[in-house]
């Protein structure tokens, strides 16, 4: 097999495991076991519509694990764009087991190239204002399937937030109610002193008070349009703390929000409400060995 990026990650395997034993349990592929022996098959992914191509790992892990003999050519790296008819990766070997096999791959191929194609547009229409804005993540990802989802964002050129709650520290408006945000922020540095810290805030005197307190970044939450420019106002050019606007940010009002001026715009719908990108298998079986 050839991997797309690099060989799957523990990750990948599991995520894969639980896939394919969710489709297979008890009593395996009854369909597919009517299939004669010693048939042999040649099929291509290919790409039902425009977008970016995510999820190579997993496809390839989705064959490898229903049968090694399955020999499958990846042709596009995580990441490339895609038009209607192009030709993702070739599979071929025992039909039975590419047939057992094609869901599961289809299933993690077309939602993760989903969030990697929306993430995509999103990076696009920022760029386009010309501003420093950089997409990024939130943990709004499916249970289970994080880091799958987030590599999908990376794919789709956008940026990854905190993976879990244990990376940094994000202060926000439940965690500050019975600390102020000067307070906060001390004894998060005293307690991890190498981790980064974030405040959360929905108010001009709440970013000034961050600023001053020293955080490393503060999320401007839910604002509008002119309420997220006076903060970038208030910041100044020292680009420290990096501010990130988040909150009902869509493709409409993206650009307009990255020509504030902001560091960040994070985006949970590139996780939370990806459509999926439609690809599929295309067989062709080979009459010698039926």
């Amino acid at each position: 097999m050839t991997s797309p990026v690099h060989p799957p990650t523990t990750a990948v395997r599991a995520a894969v495991a639980l896939a394919l034993a969710e489709d297979l349990e008890p009593l395996g592929d009854l369909t597919a076991g009517l299939v004669p022996a010693g048939t042999q098959a040649r099929a291509a992914i290919v790409a039902r519509a425009g977008g970016v191509v995510a999820g190579g790992r997993c496809g390839l892990e989705a064959f490898a694990q229903i049968d090694p003999a399955v020999e499958v050519t990846w042709l596009l790296d995580d990441g490339t764009p895609v038009v209607p008819g192009a030709v993702v990766a070739r599979v071929g070997g025992p039909l039975s087991s590419i047939l057992t096999a094609e869901r599961t791959a289809l299933n993690f191929l077309c939602h993760l190239s989903g969030i990697a194609t929306l993430t995509r547009h999103f990076v696009d229409a920022a760029s386009a204002a010309g501003g420093p804005a950089r997409i990024w993540d939130t943990r709004k990802t499916t249970p289970g399937l994080r880091a799958l989802e987030k590599a999908a964002v990376r794919a789709g050129g956008g940026a990854n937030h905190r993976g879990n709650l244990s990376e940094w520290v994000l202060l926000k408006d439940n965690h500050l109610a019975g600390l102020g945000i000067t307070e906060a922020v001390a004894q998060a540095r005293q307690r991890w002193p190498g981790r980064t810290v974030e405040v959360e805030a929905d108010r001009l005197h709440q970013v000034v008070e961050a600023i001053a307190a020293g955080a490393d970044l503060v999320l401007l939450d839910n604002m509008t349009l002119g309420e997220v420019a006076r903060c970038v106002a208030e910041r100044g050019d020292a680009r420290h703390p990096l501010l990130e606007a988040s909150g009902g940010i869509t493709l409409d009002t993206v650009a307009a929000y990255a020509d504030t001026g902001v560091d960040l715009i994070s985006v949970g719908a590139i996780t939370q409400s990806a459509p999926a990108l439609d690809l599929g298998l295309d067989m062709d079986v080979d009459p010698d060995t039926v």
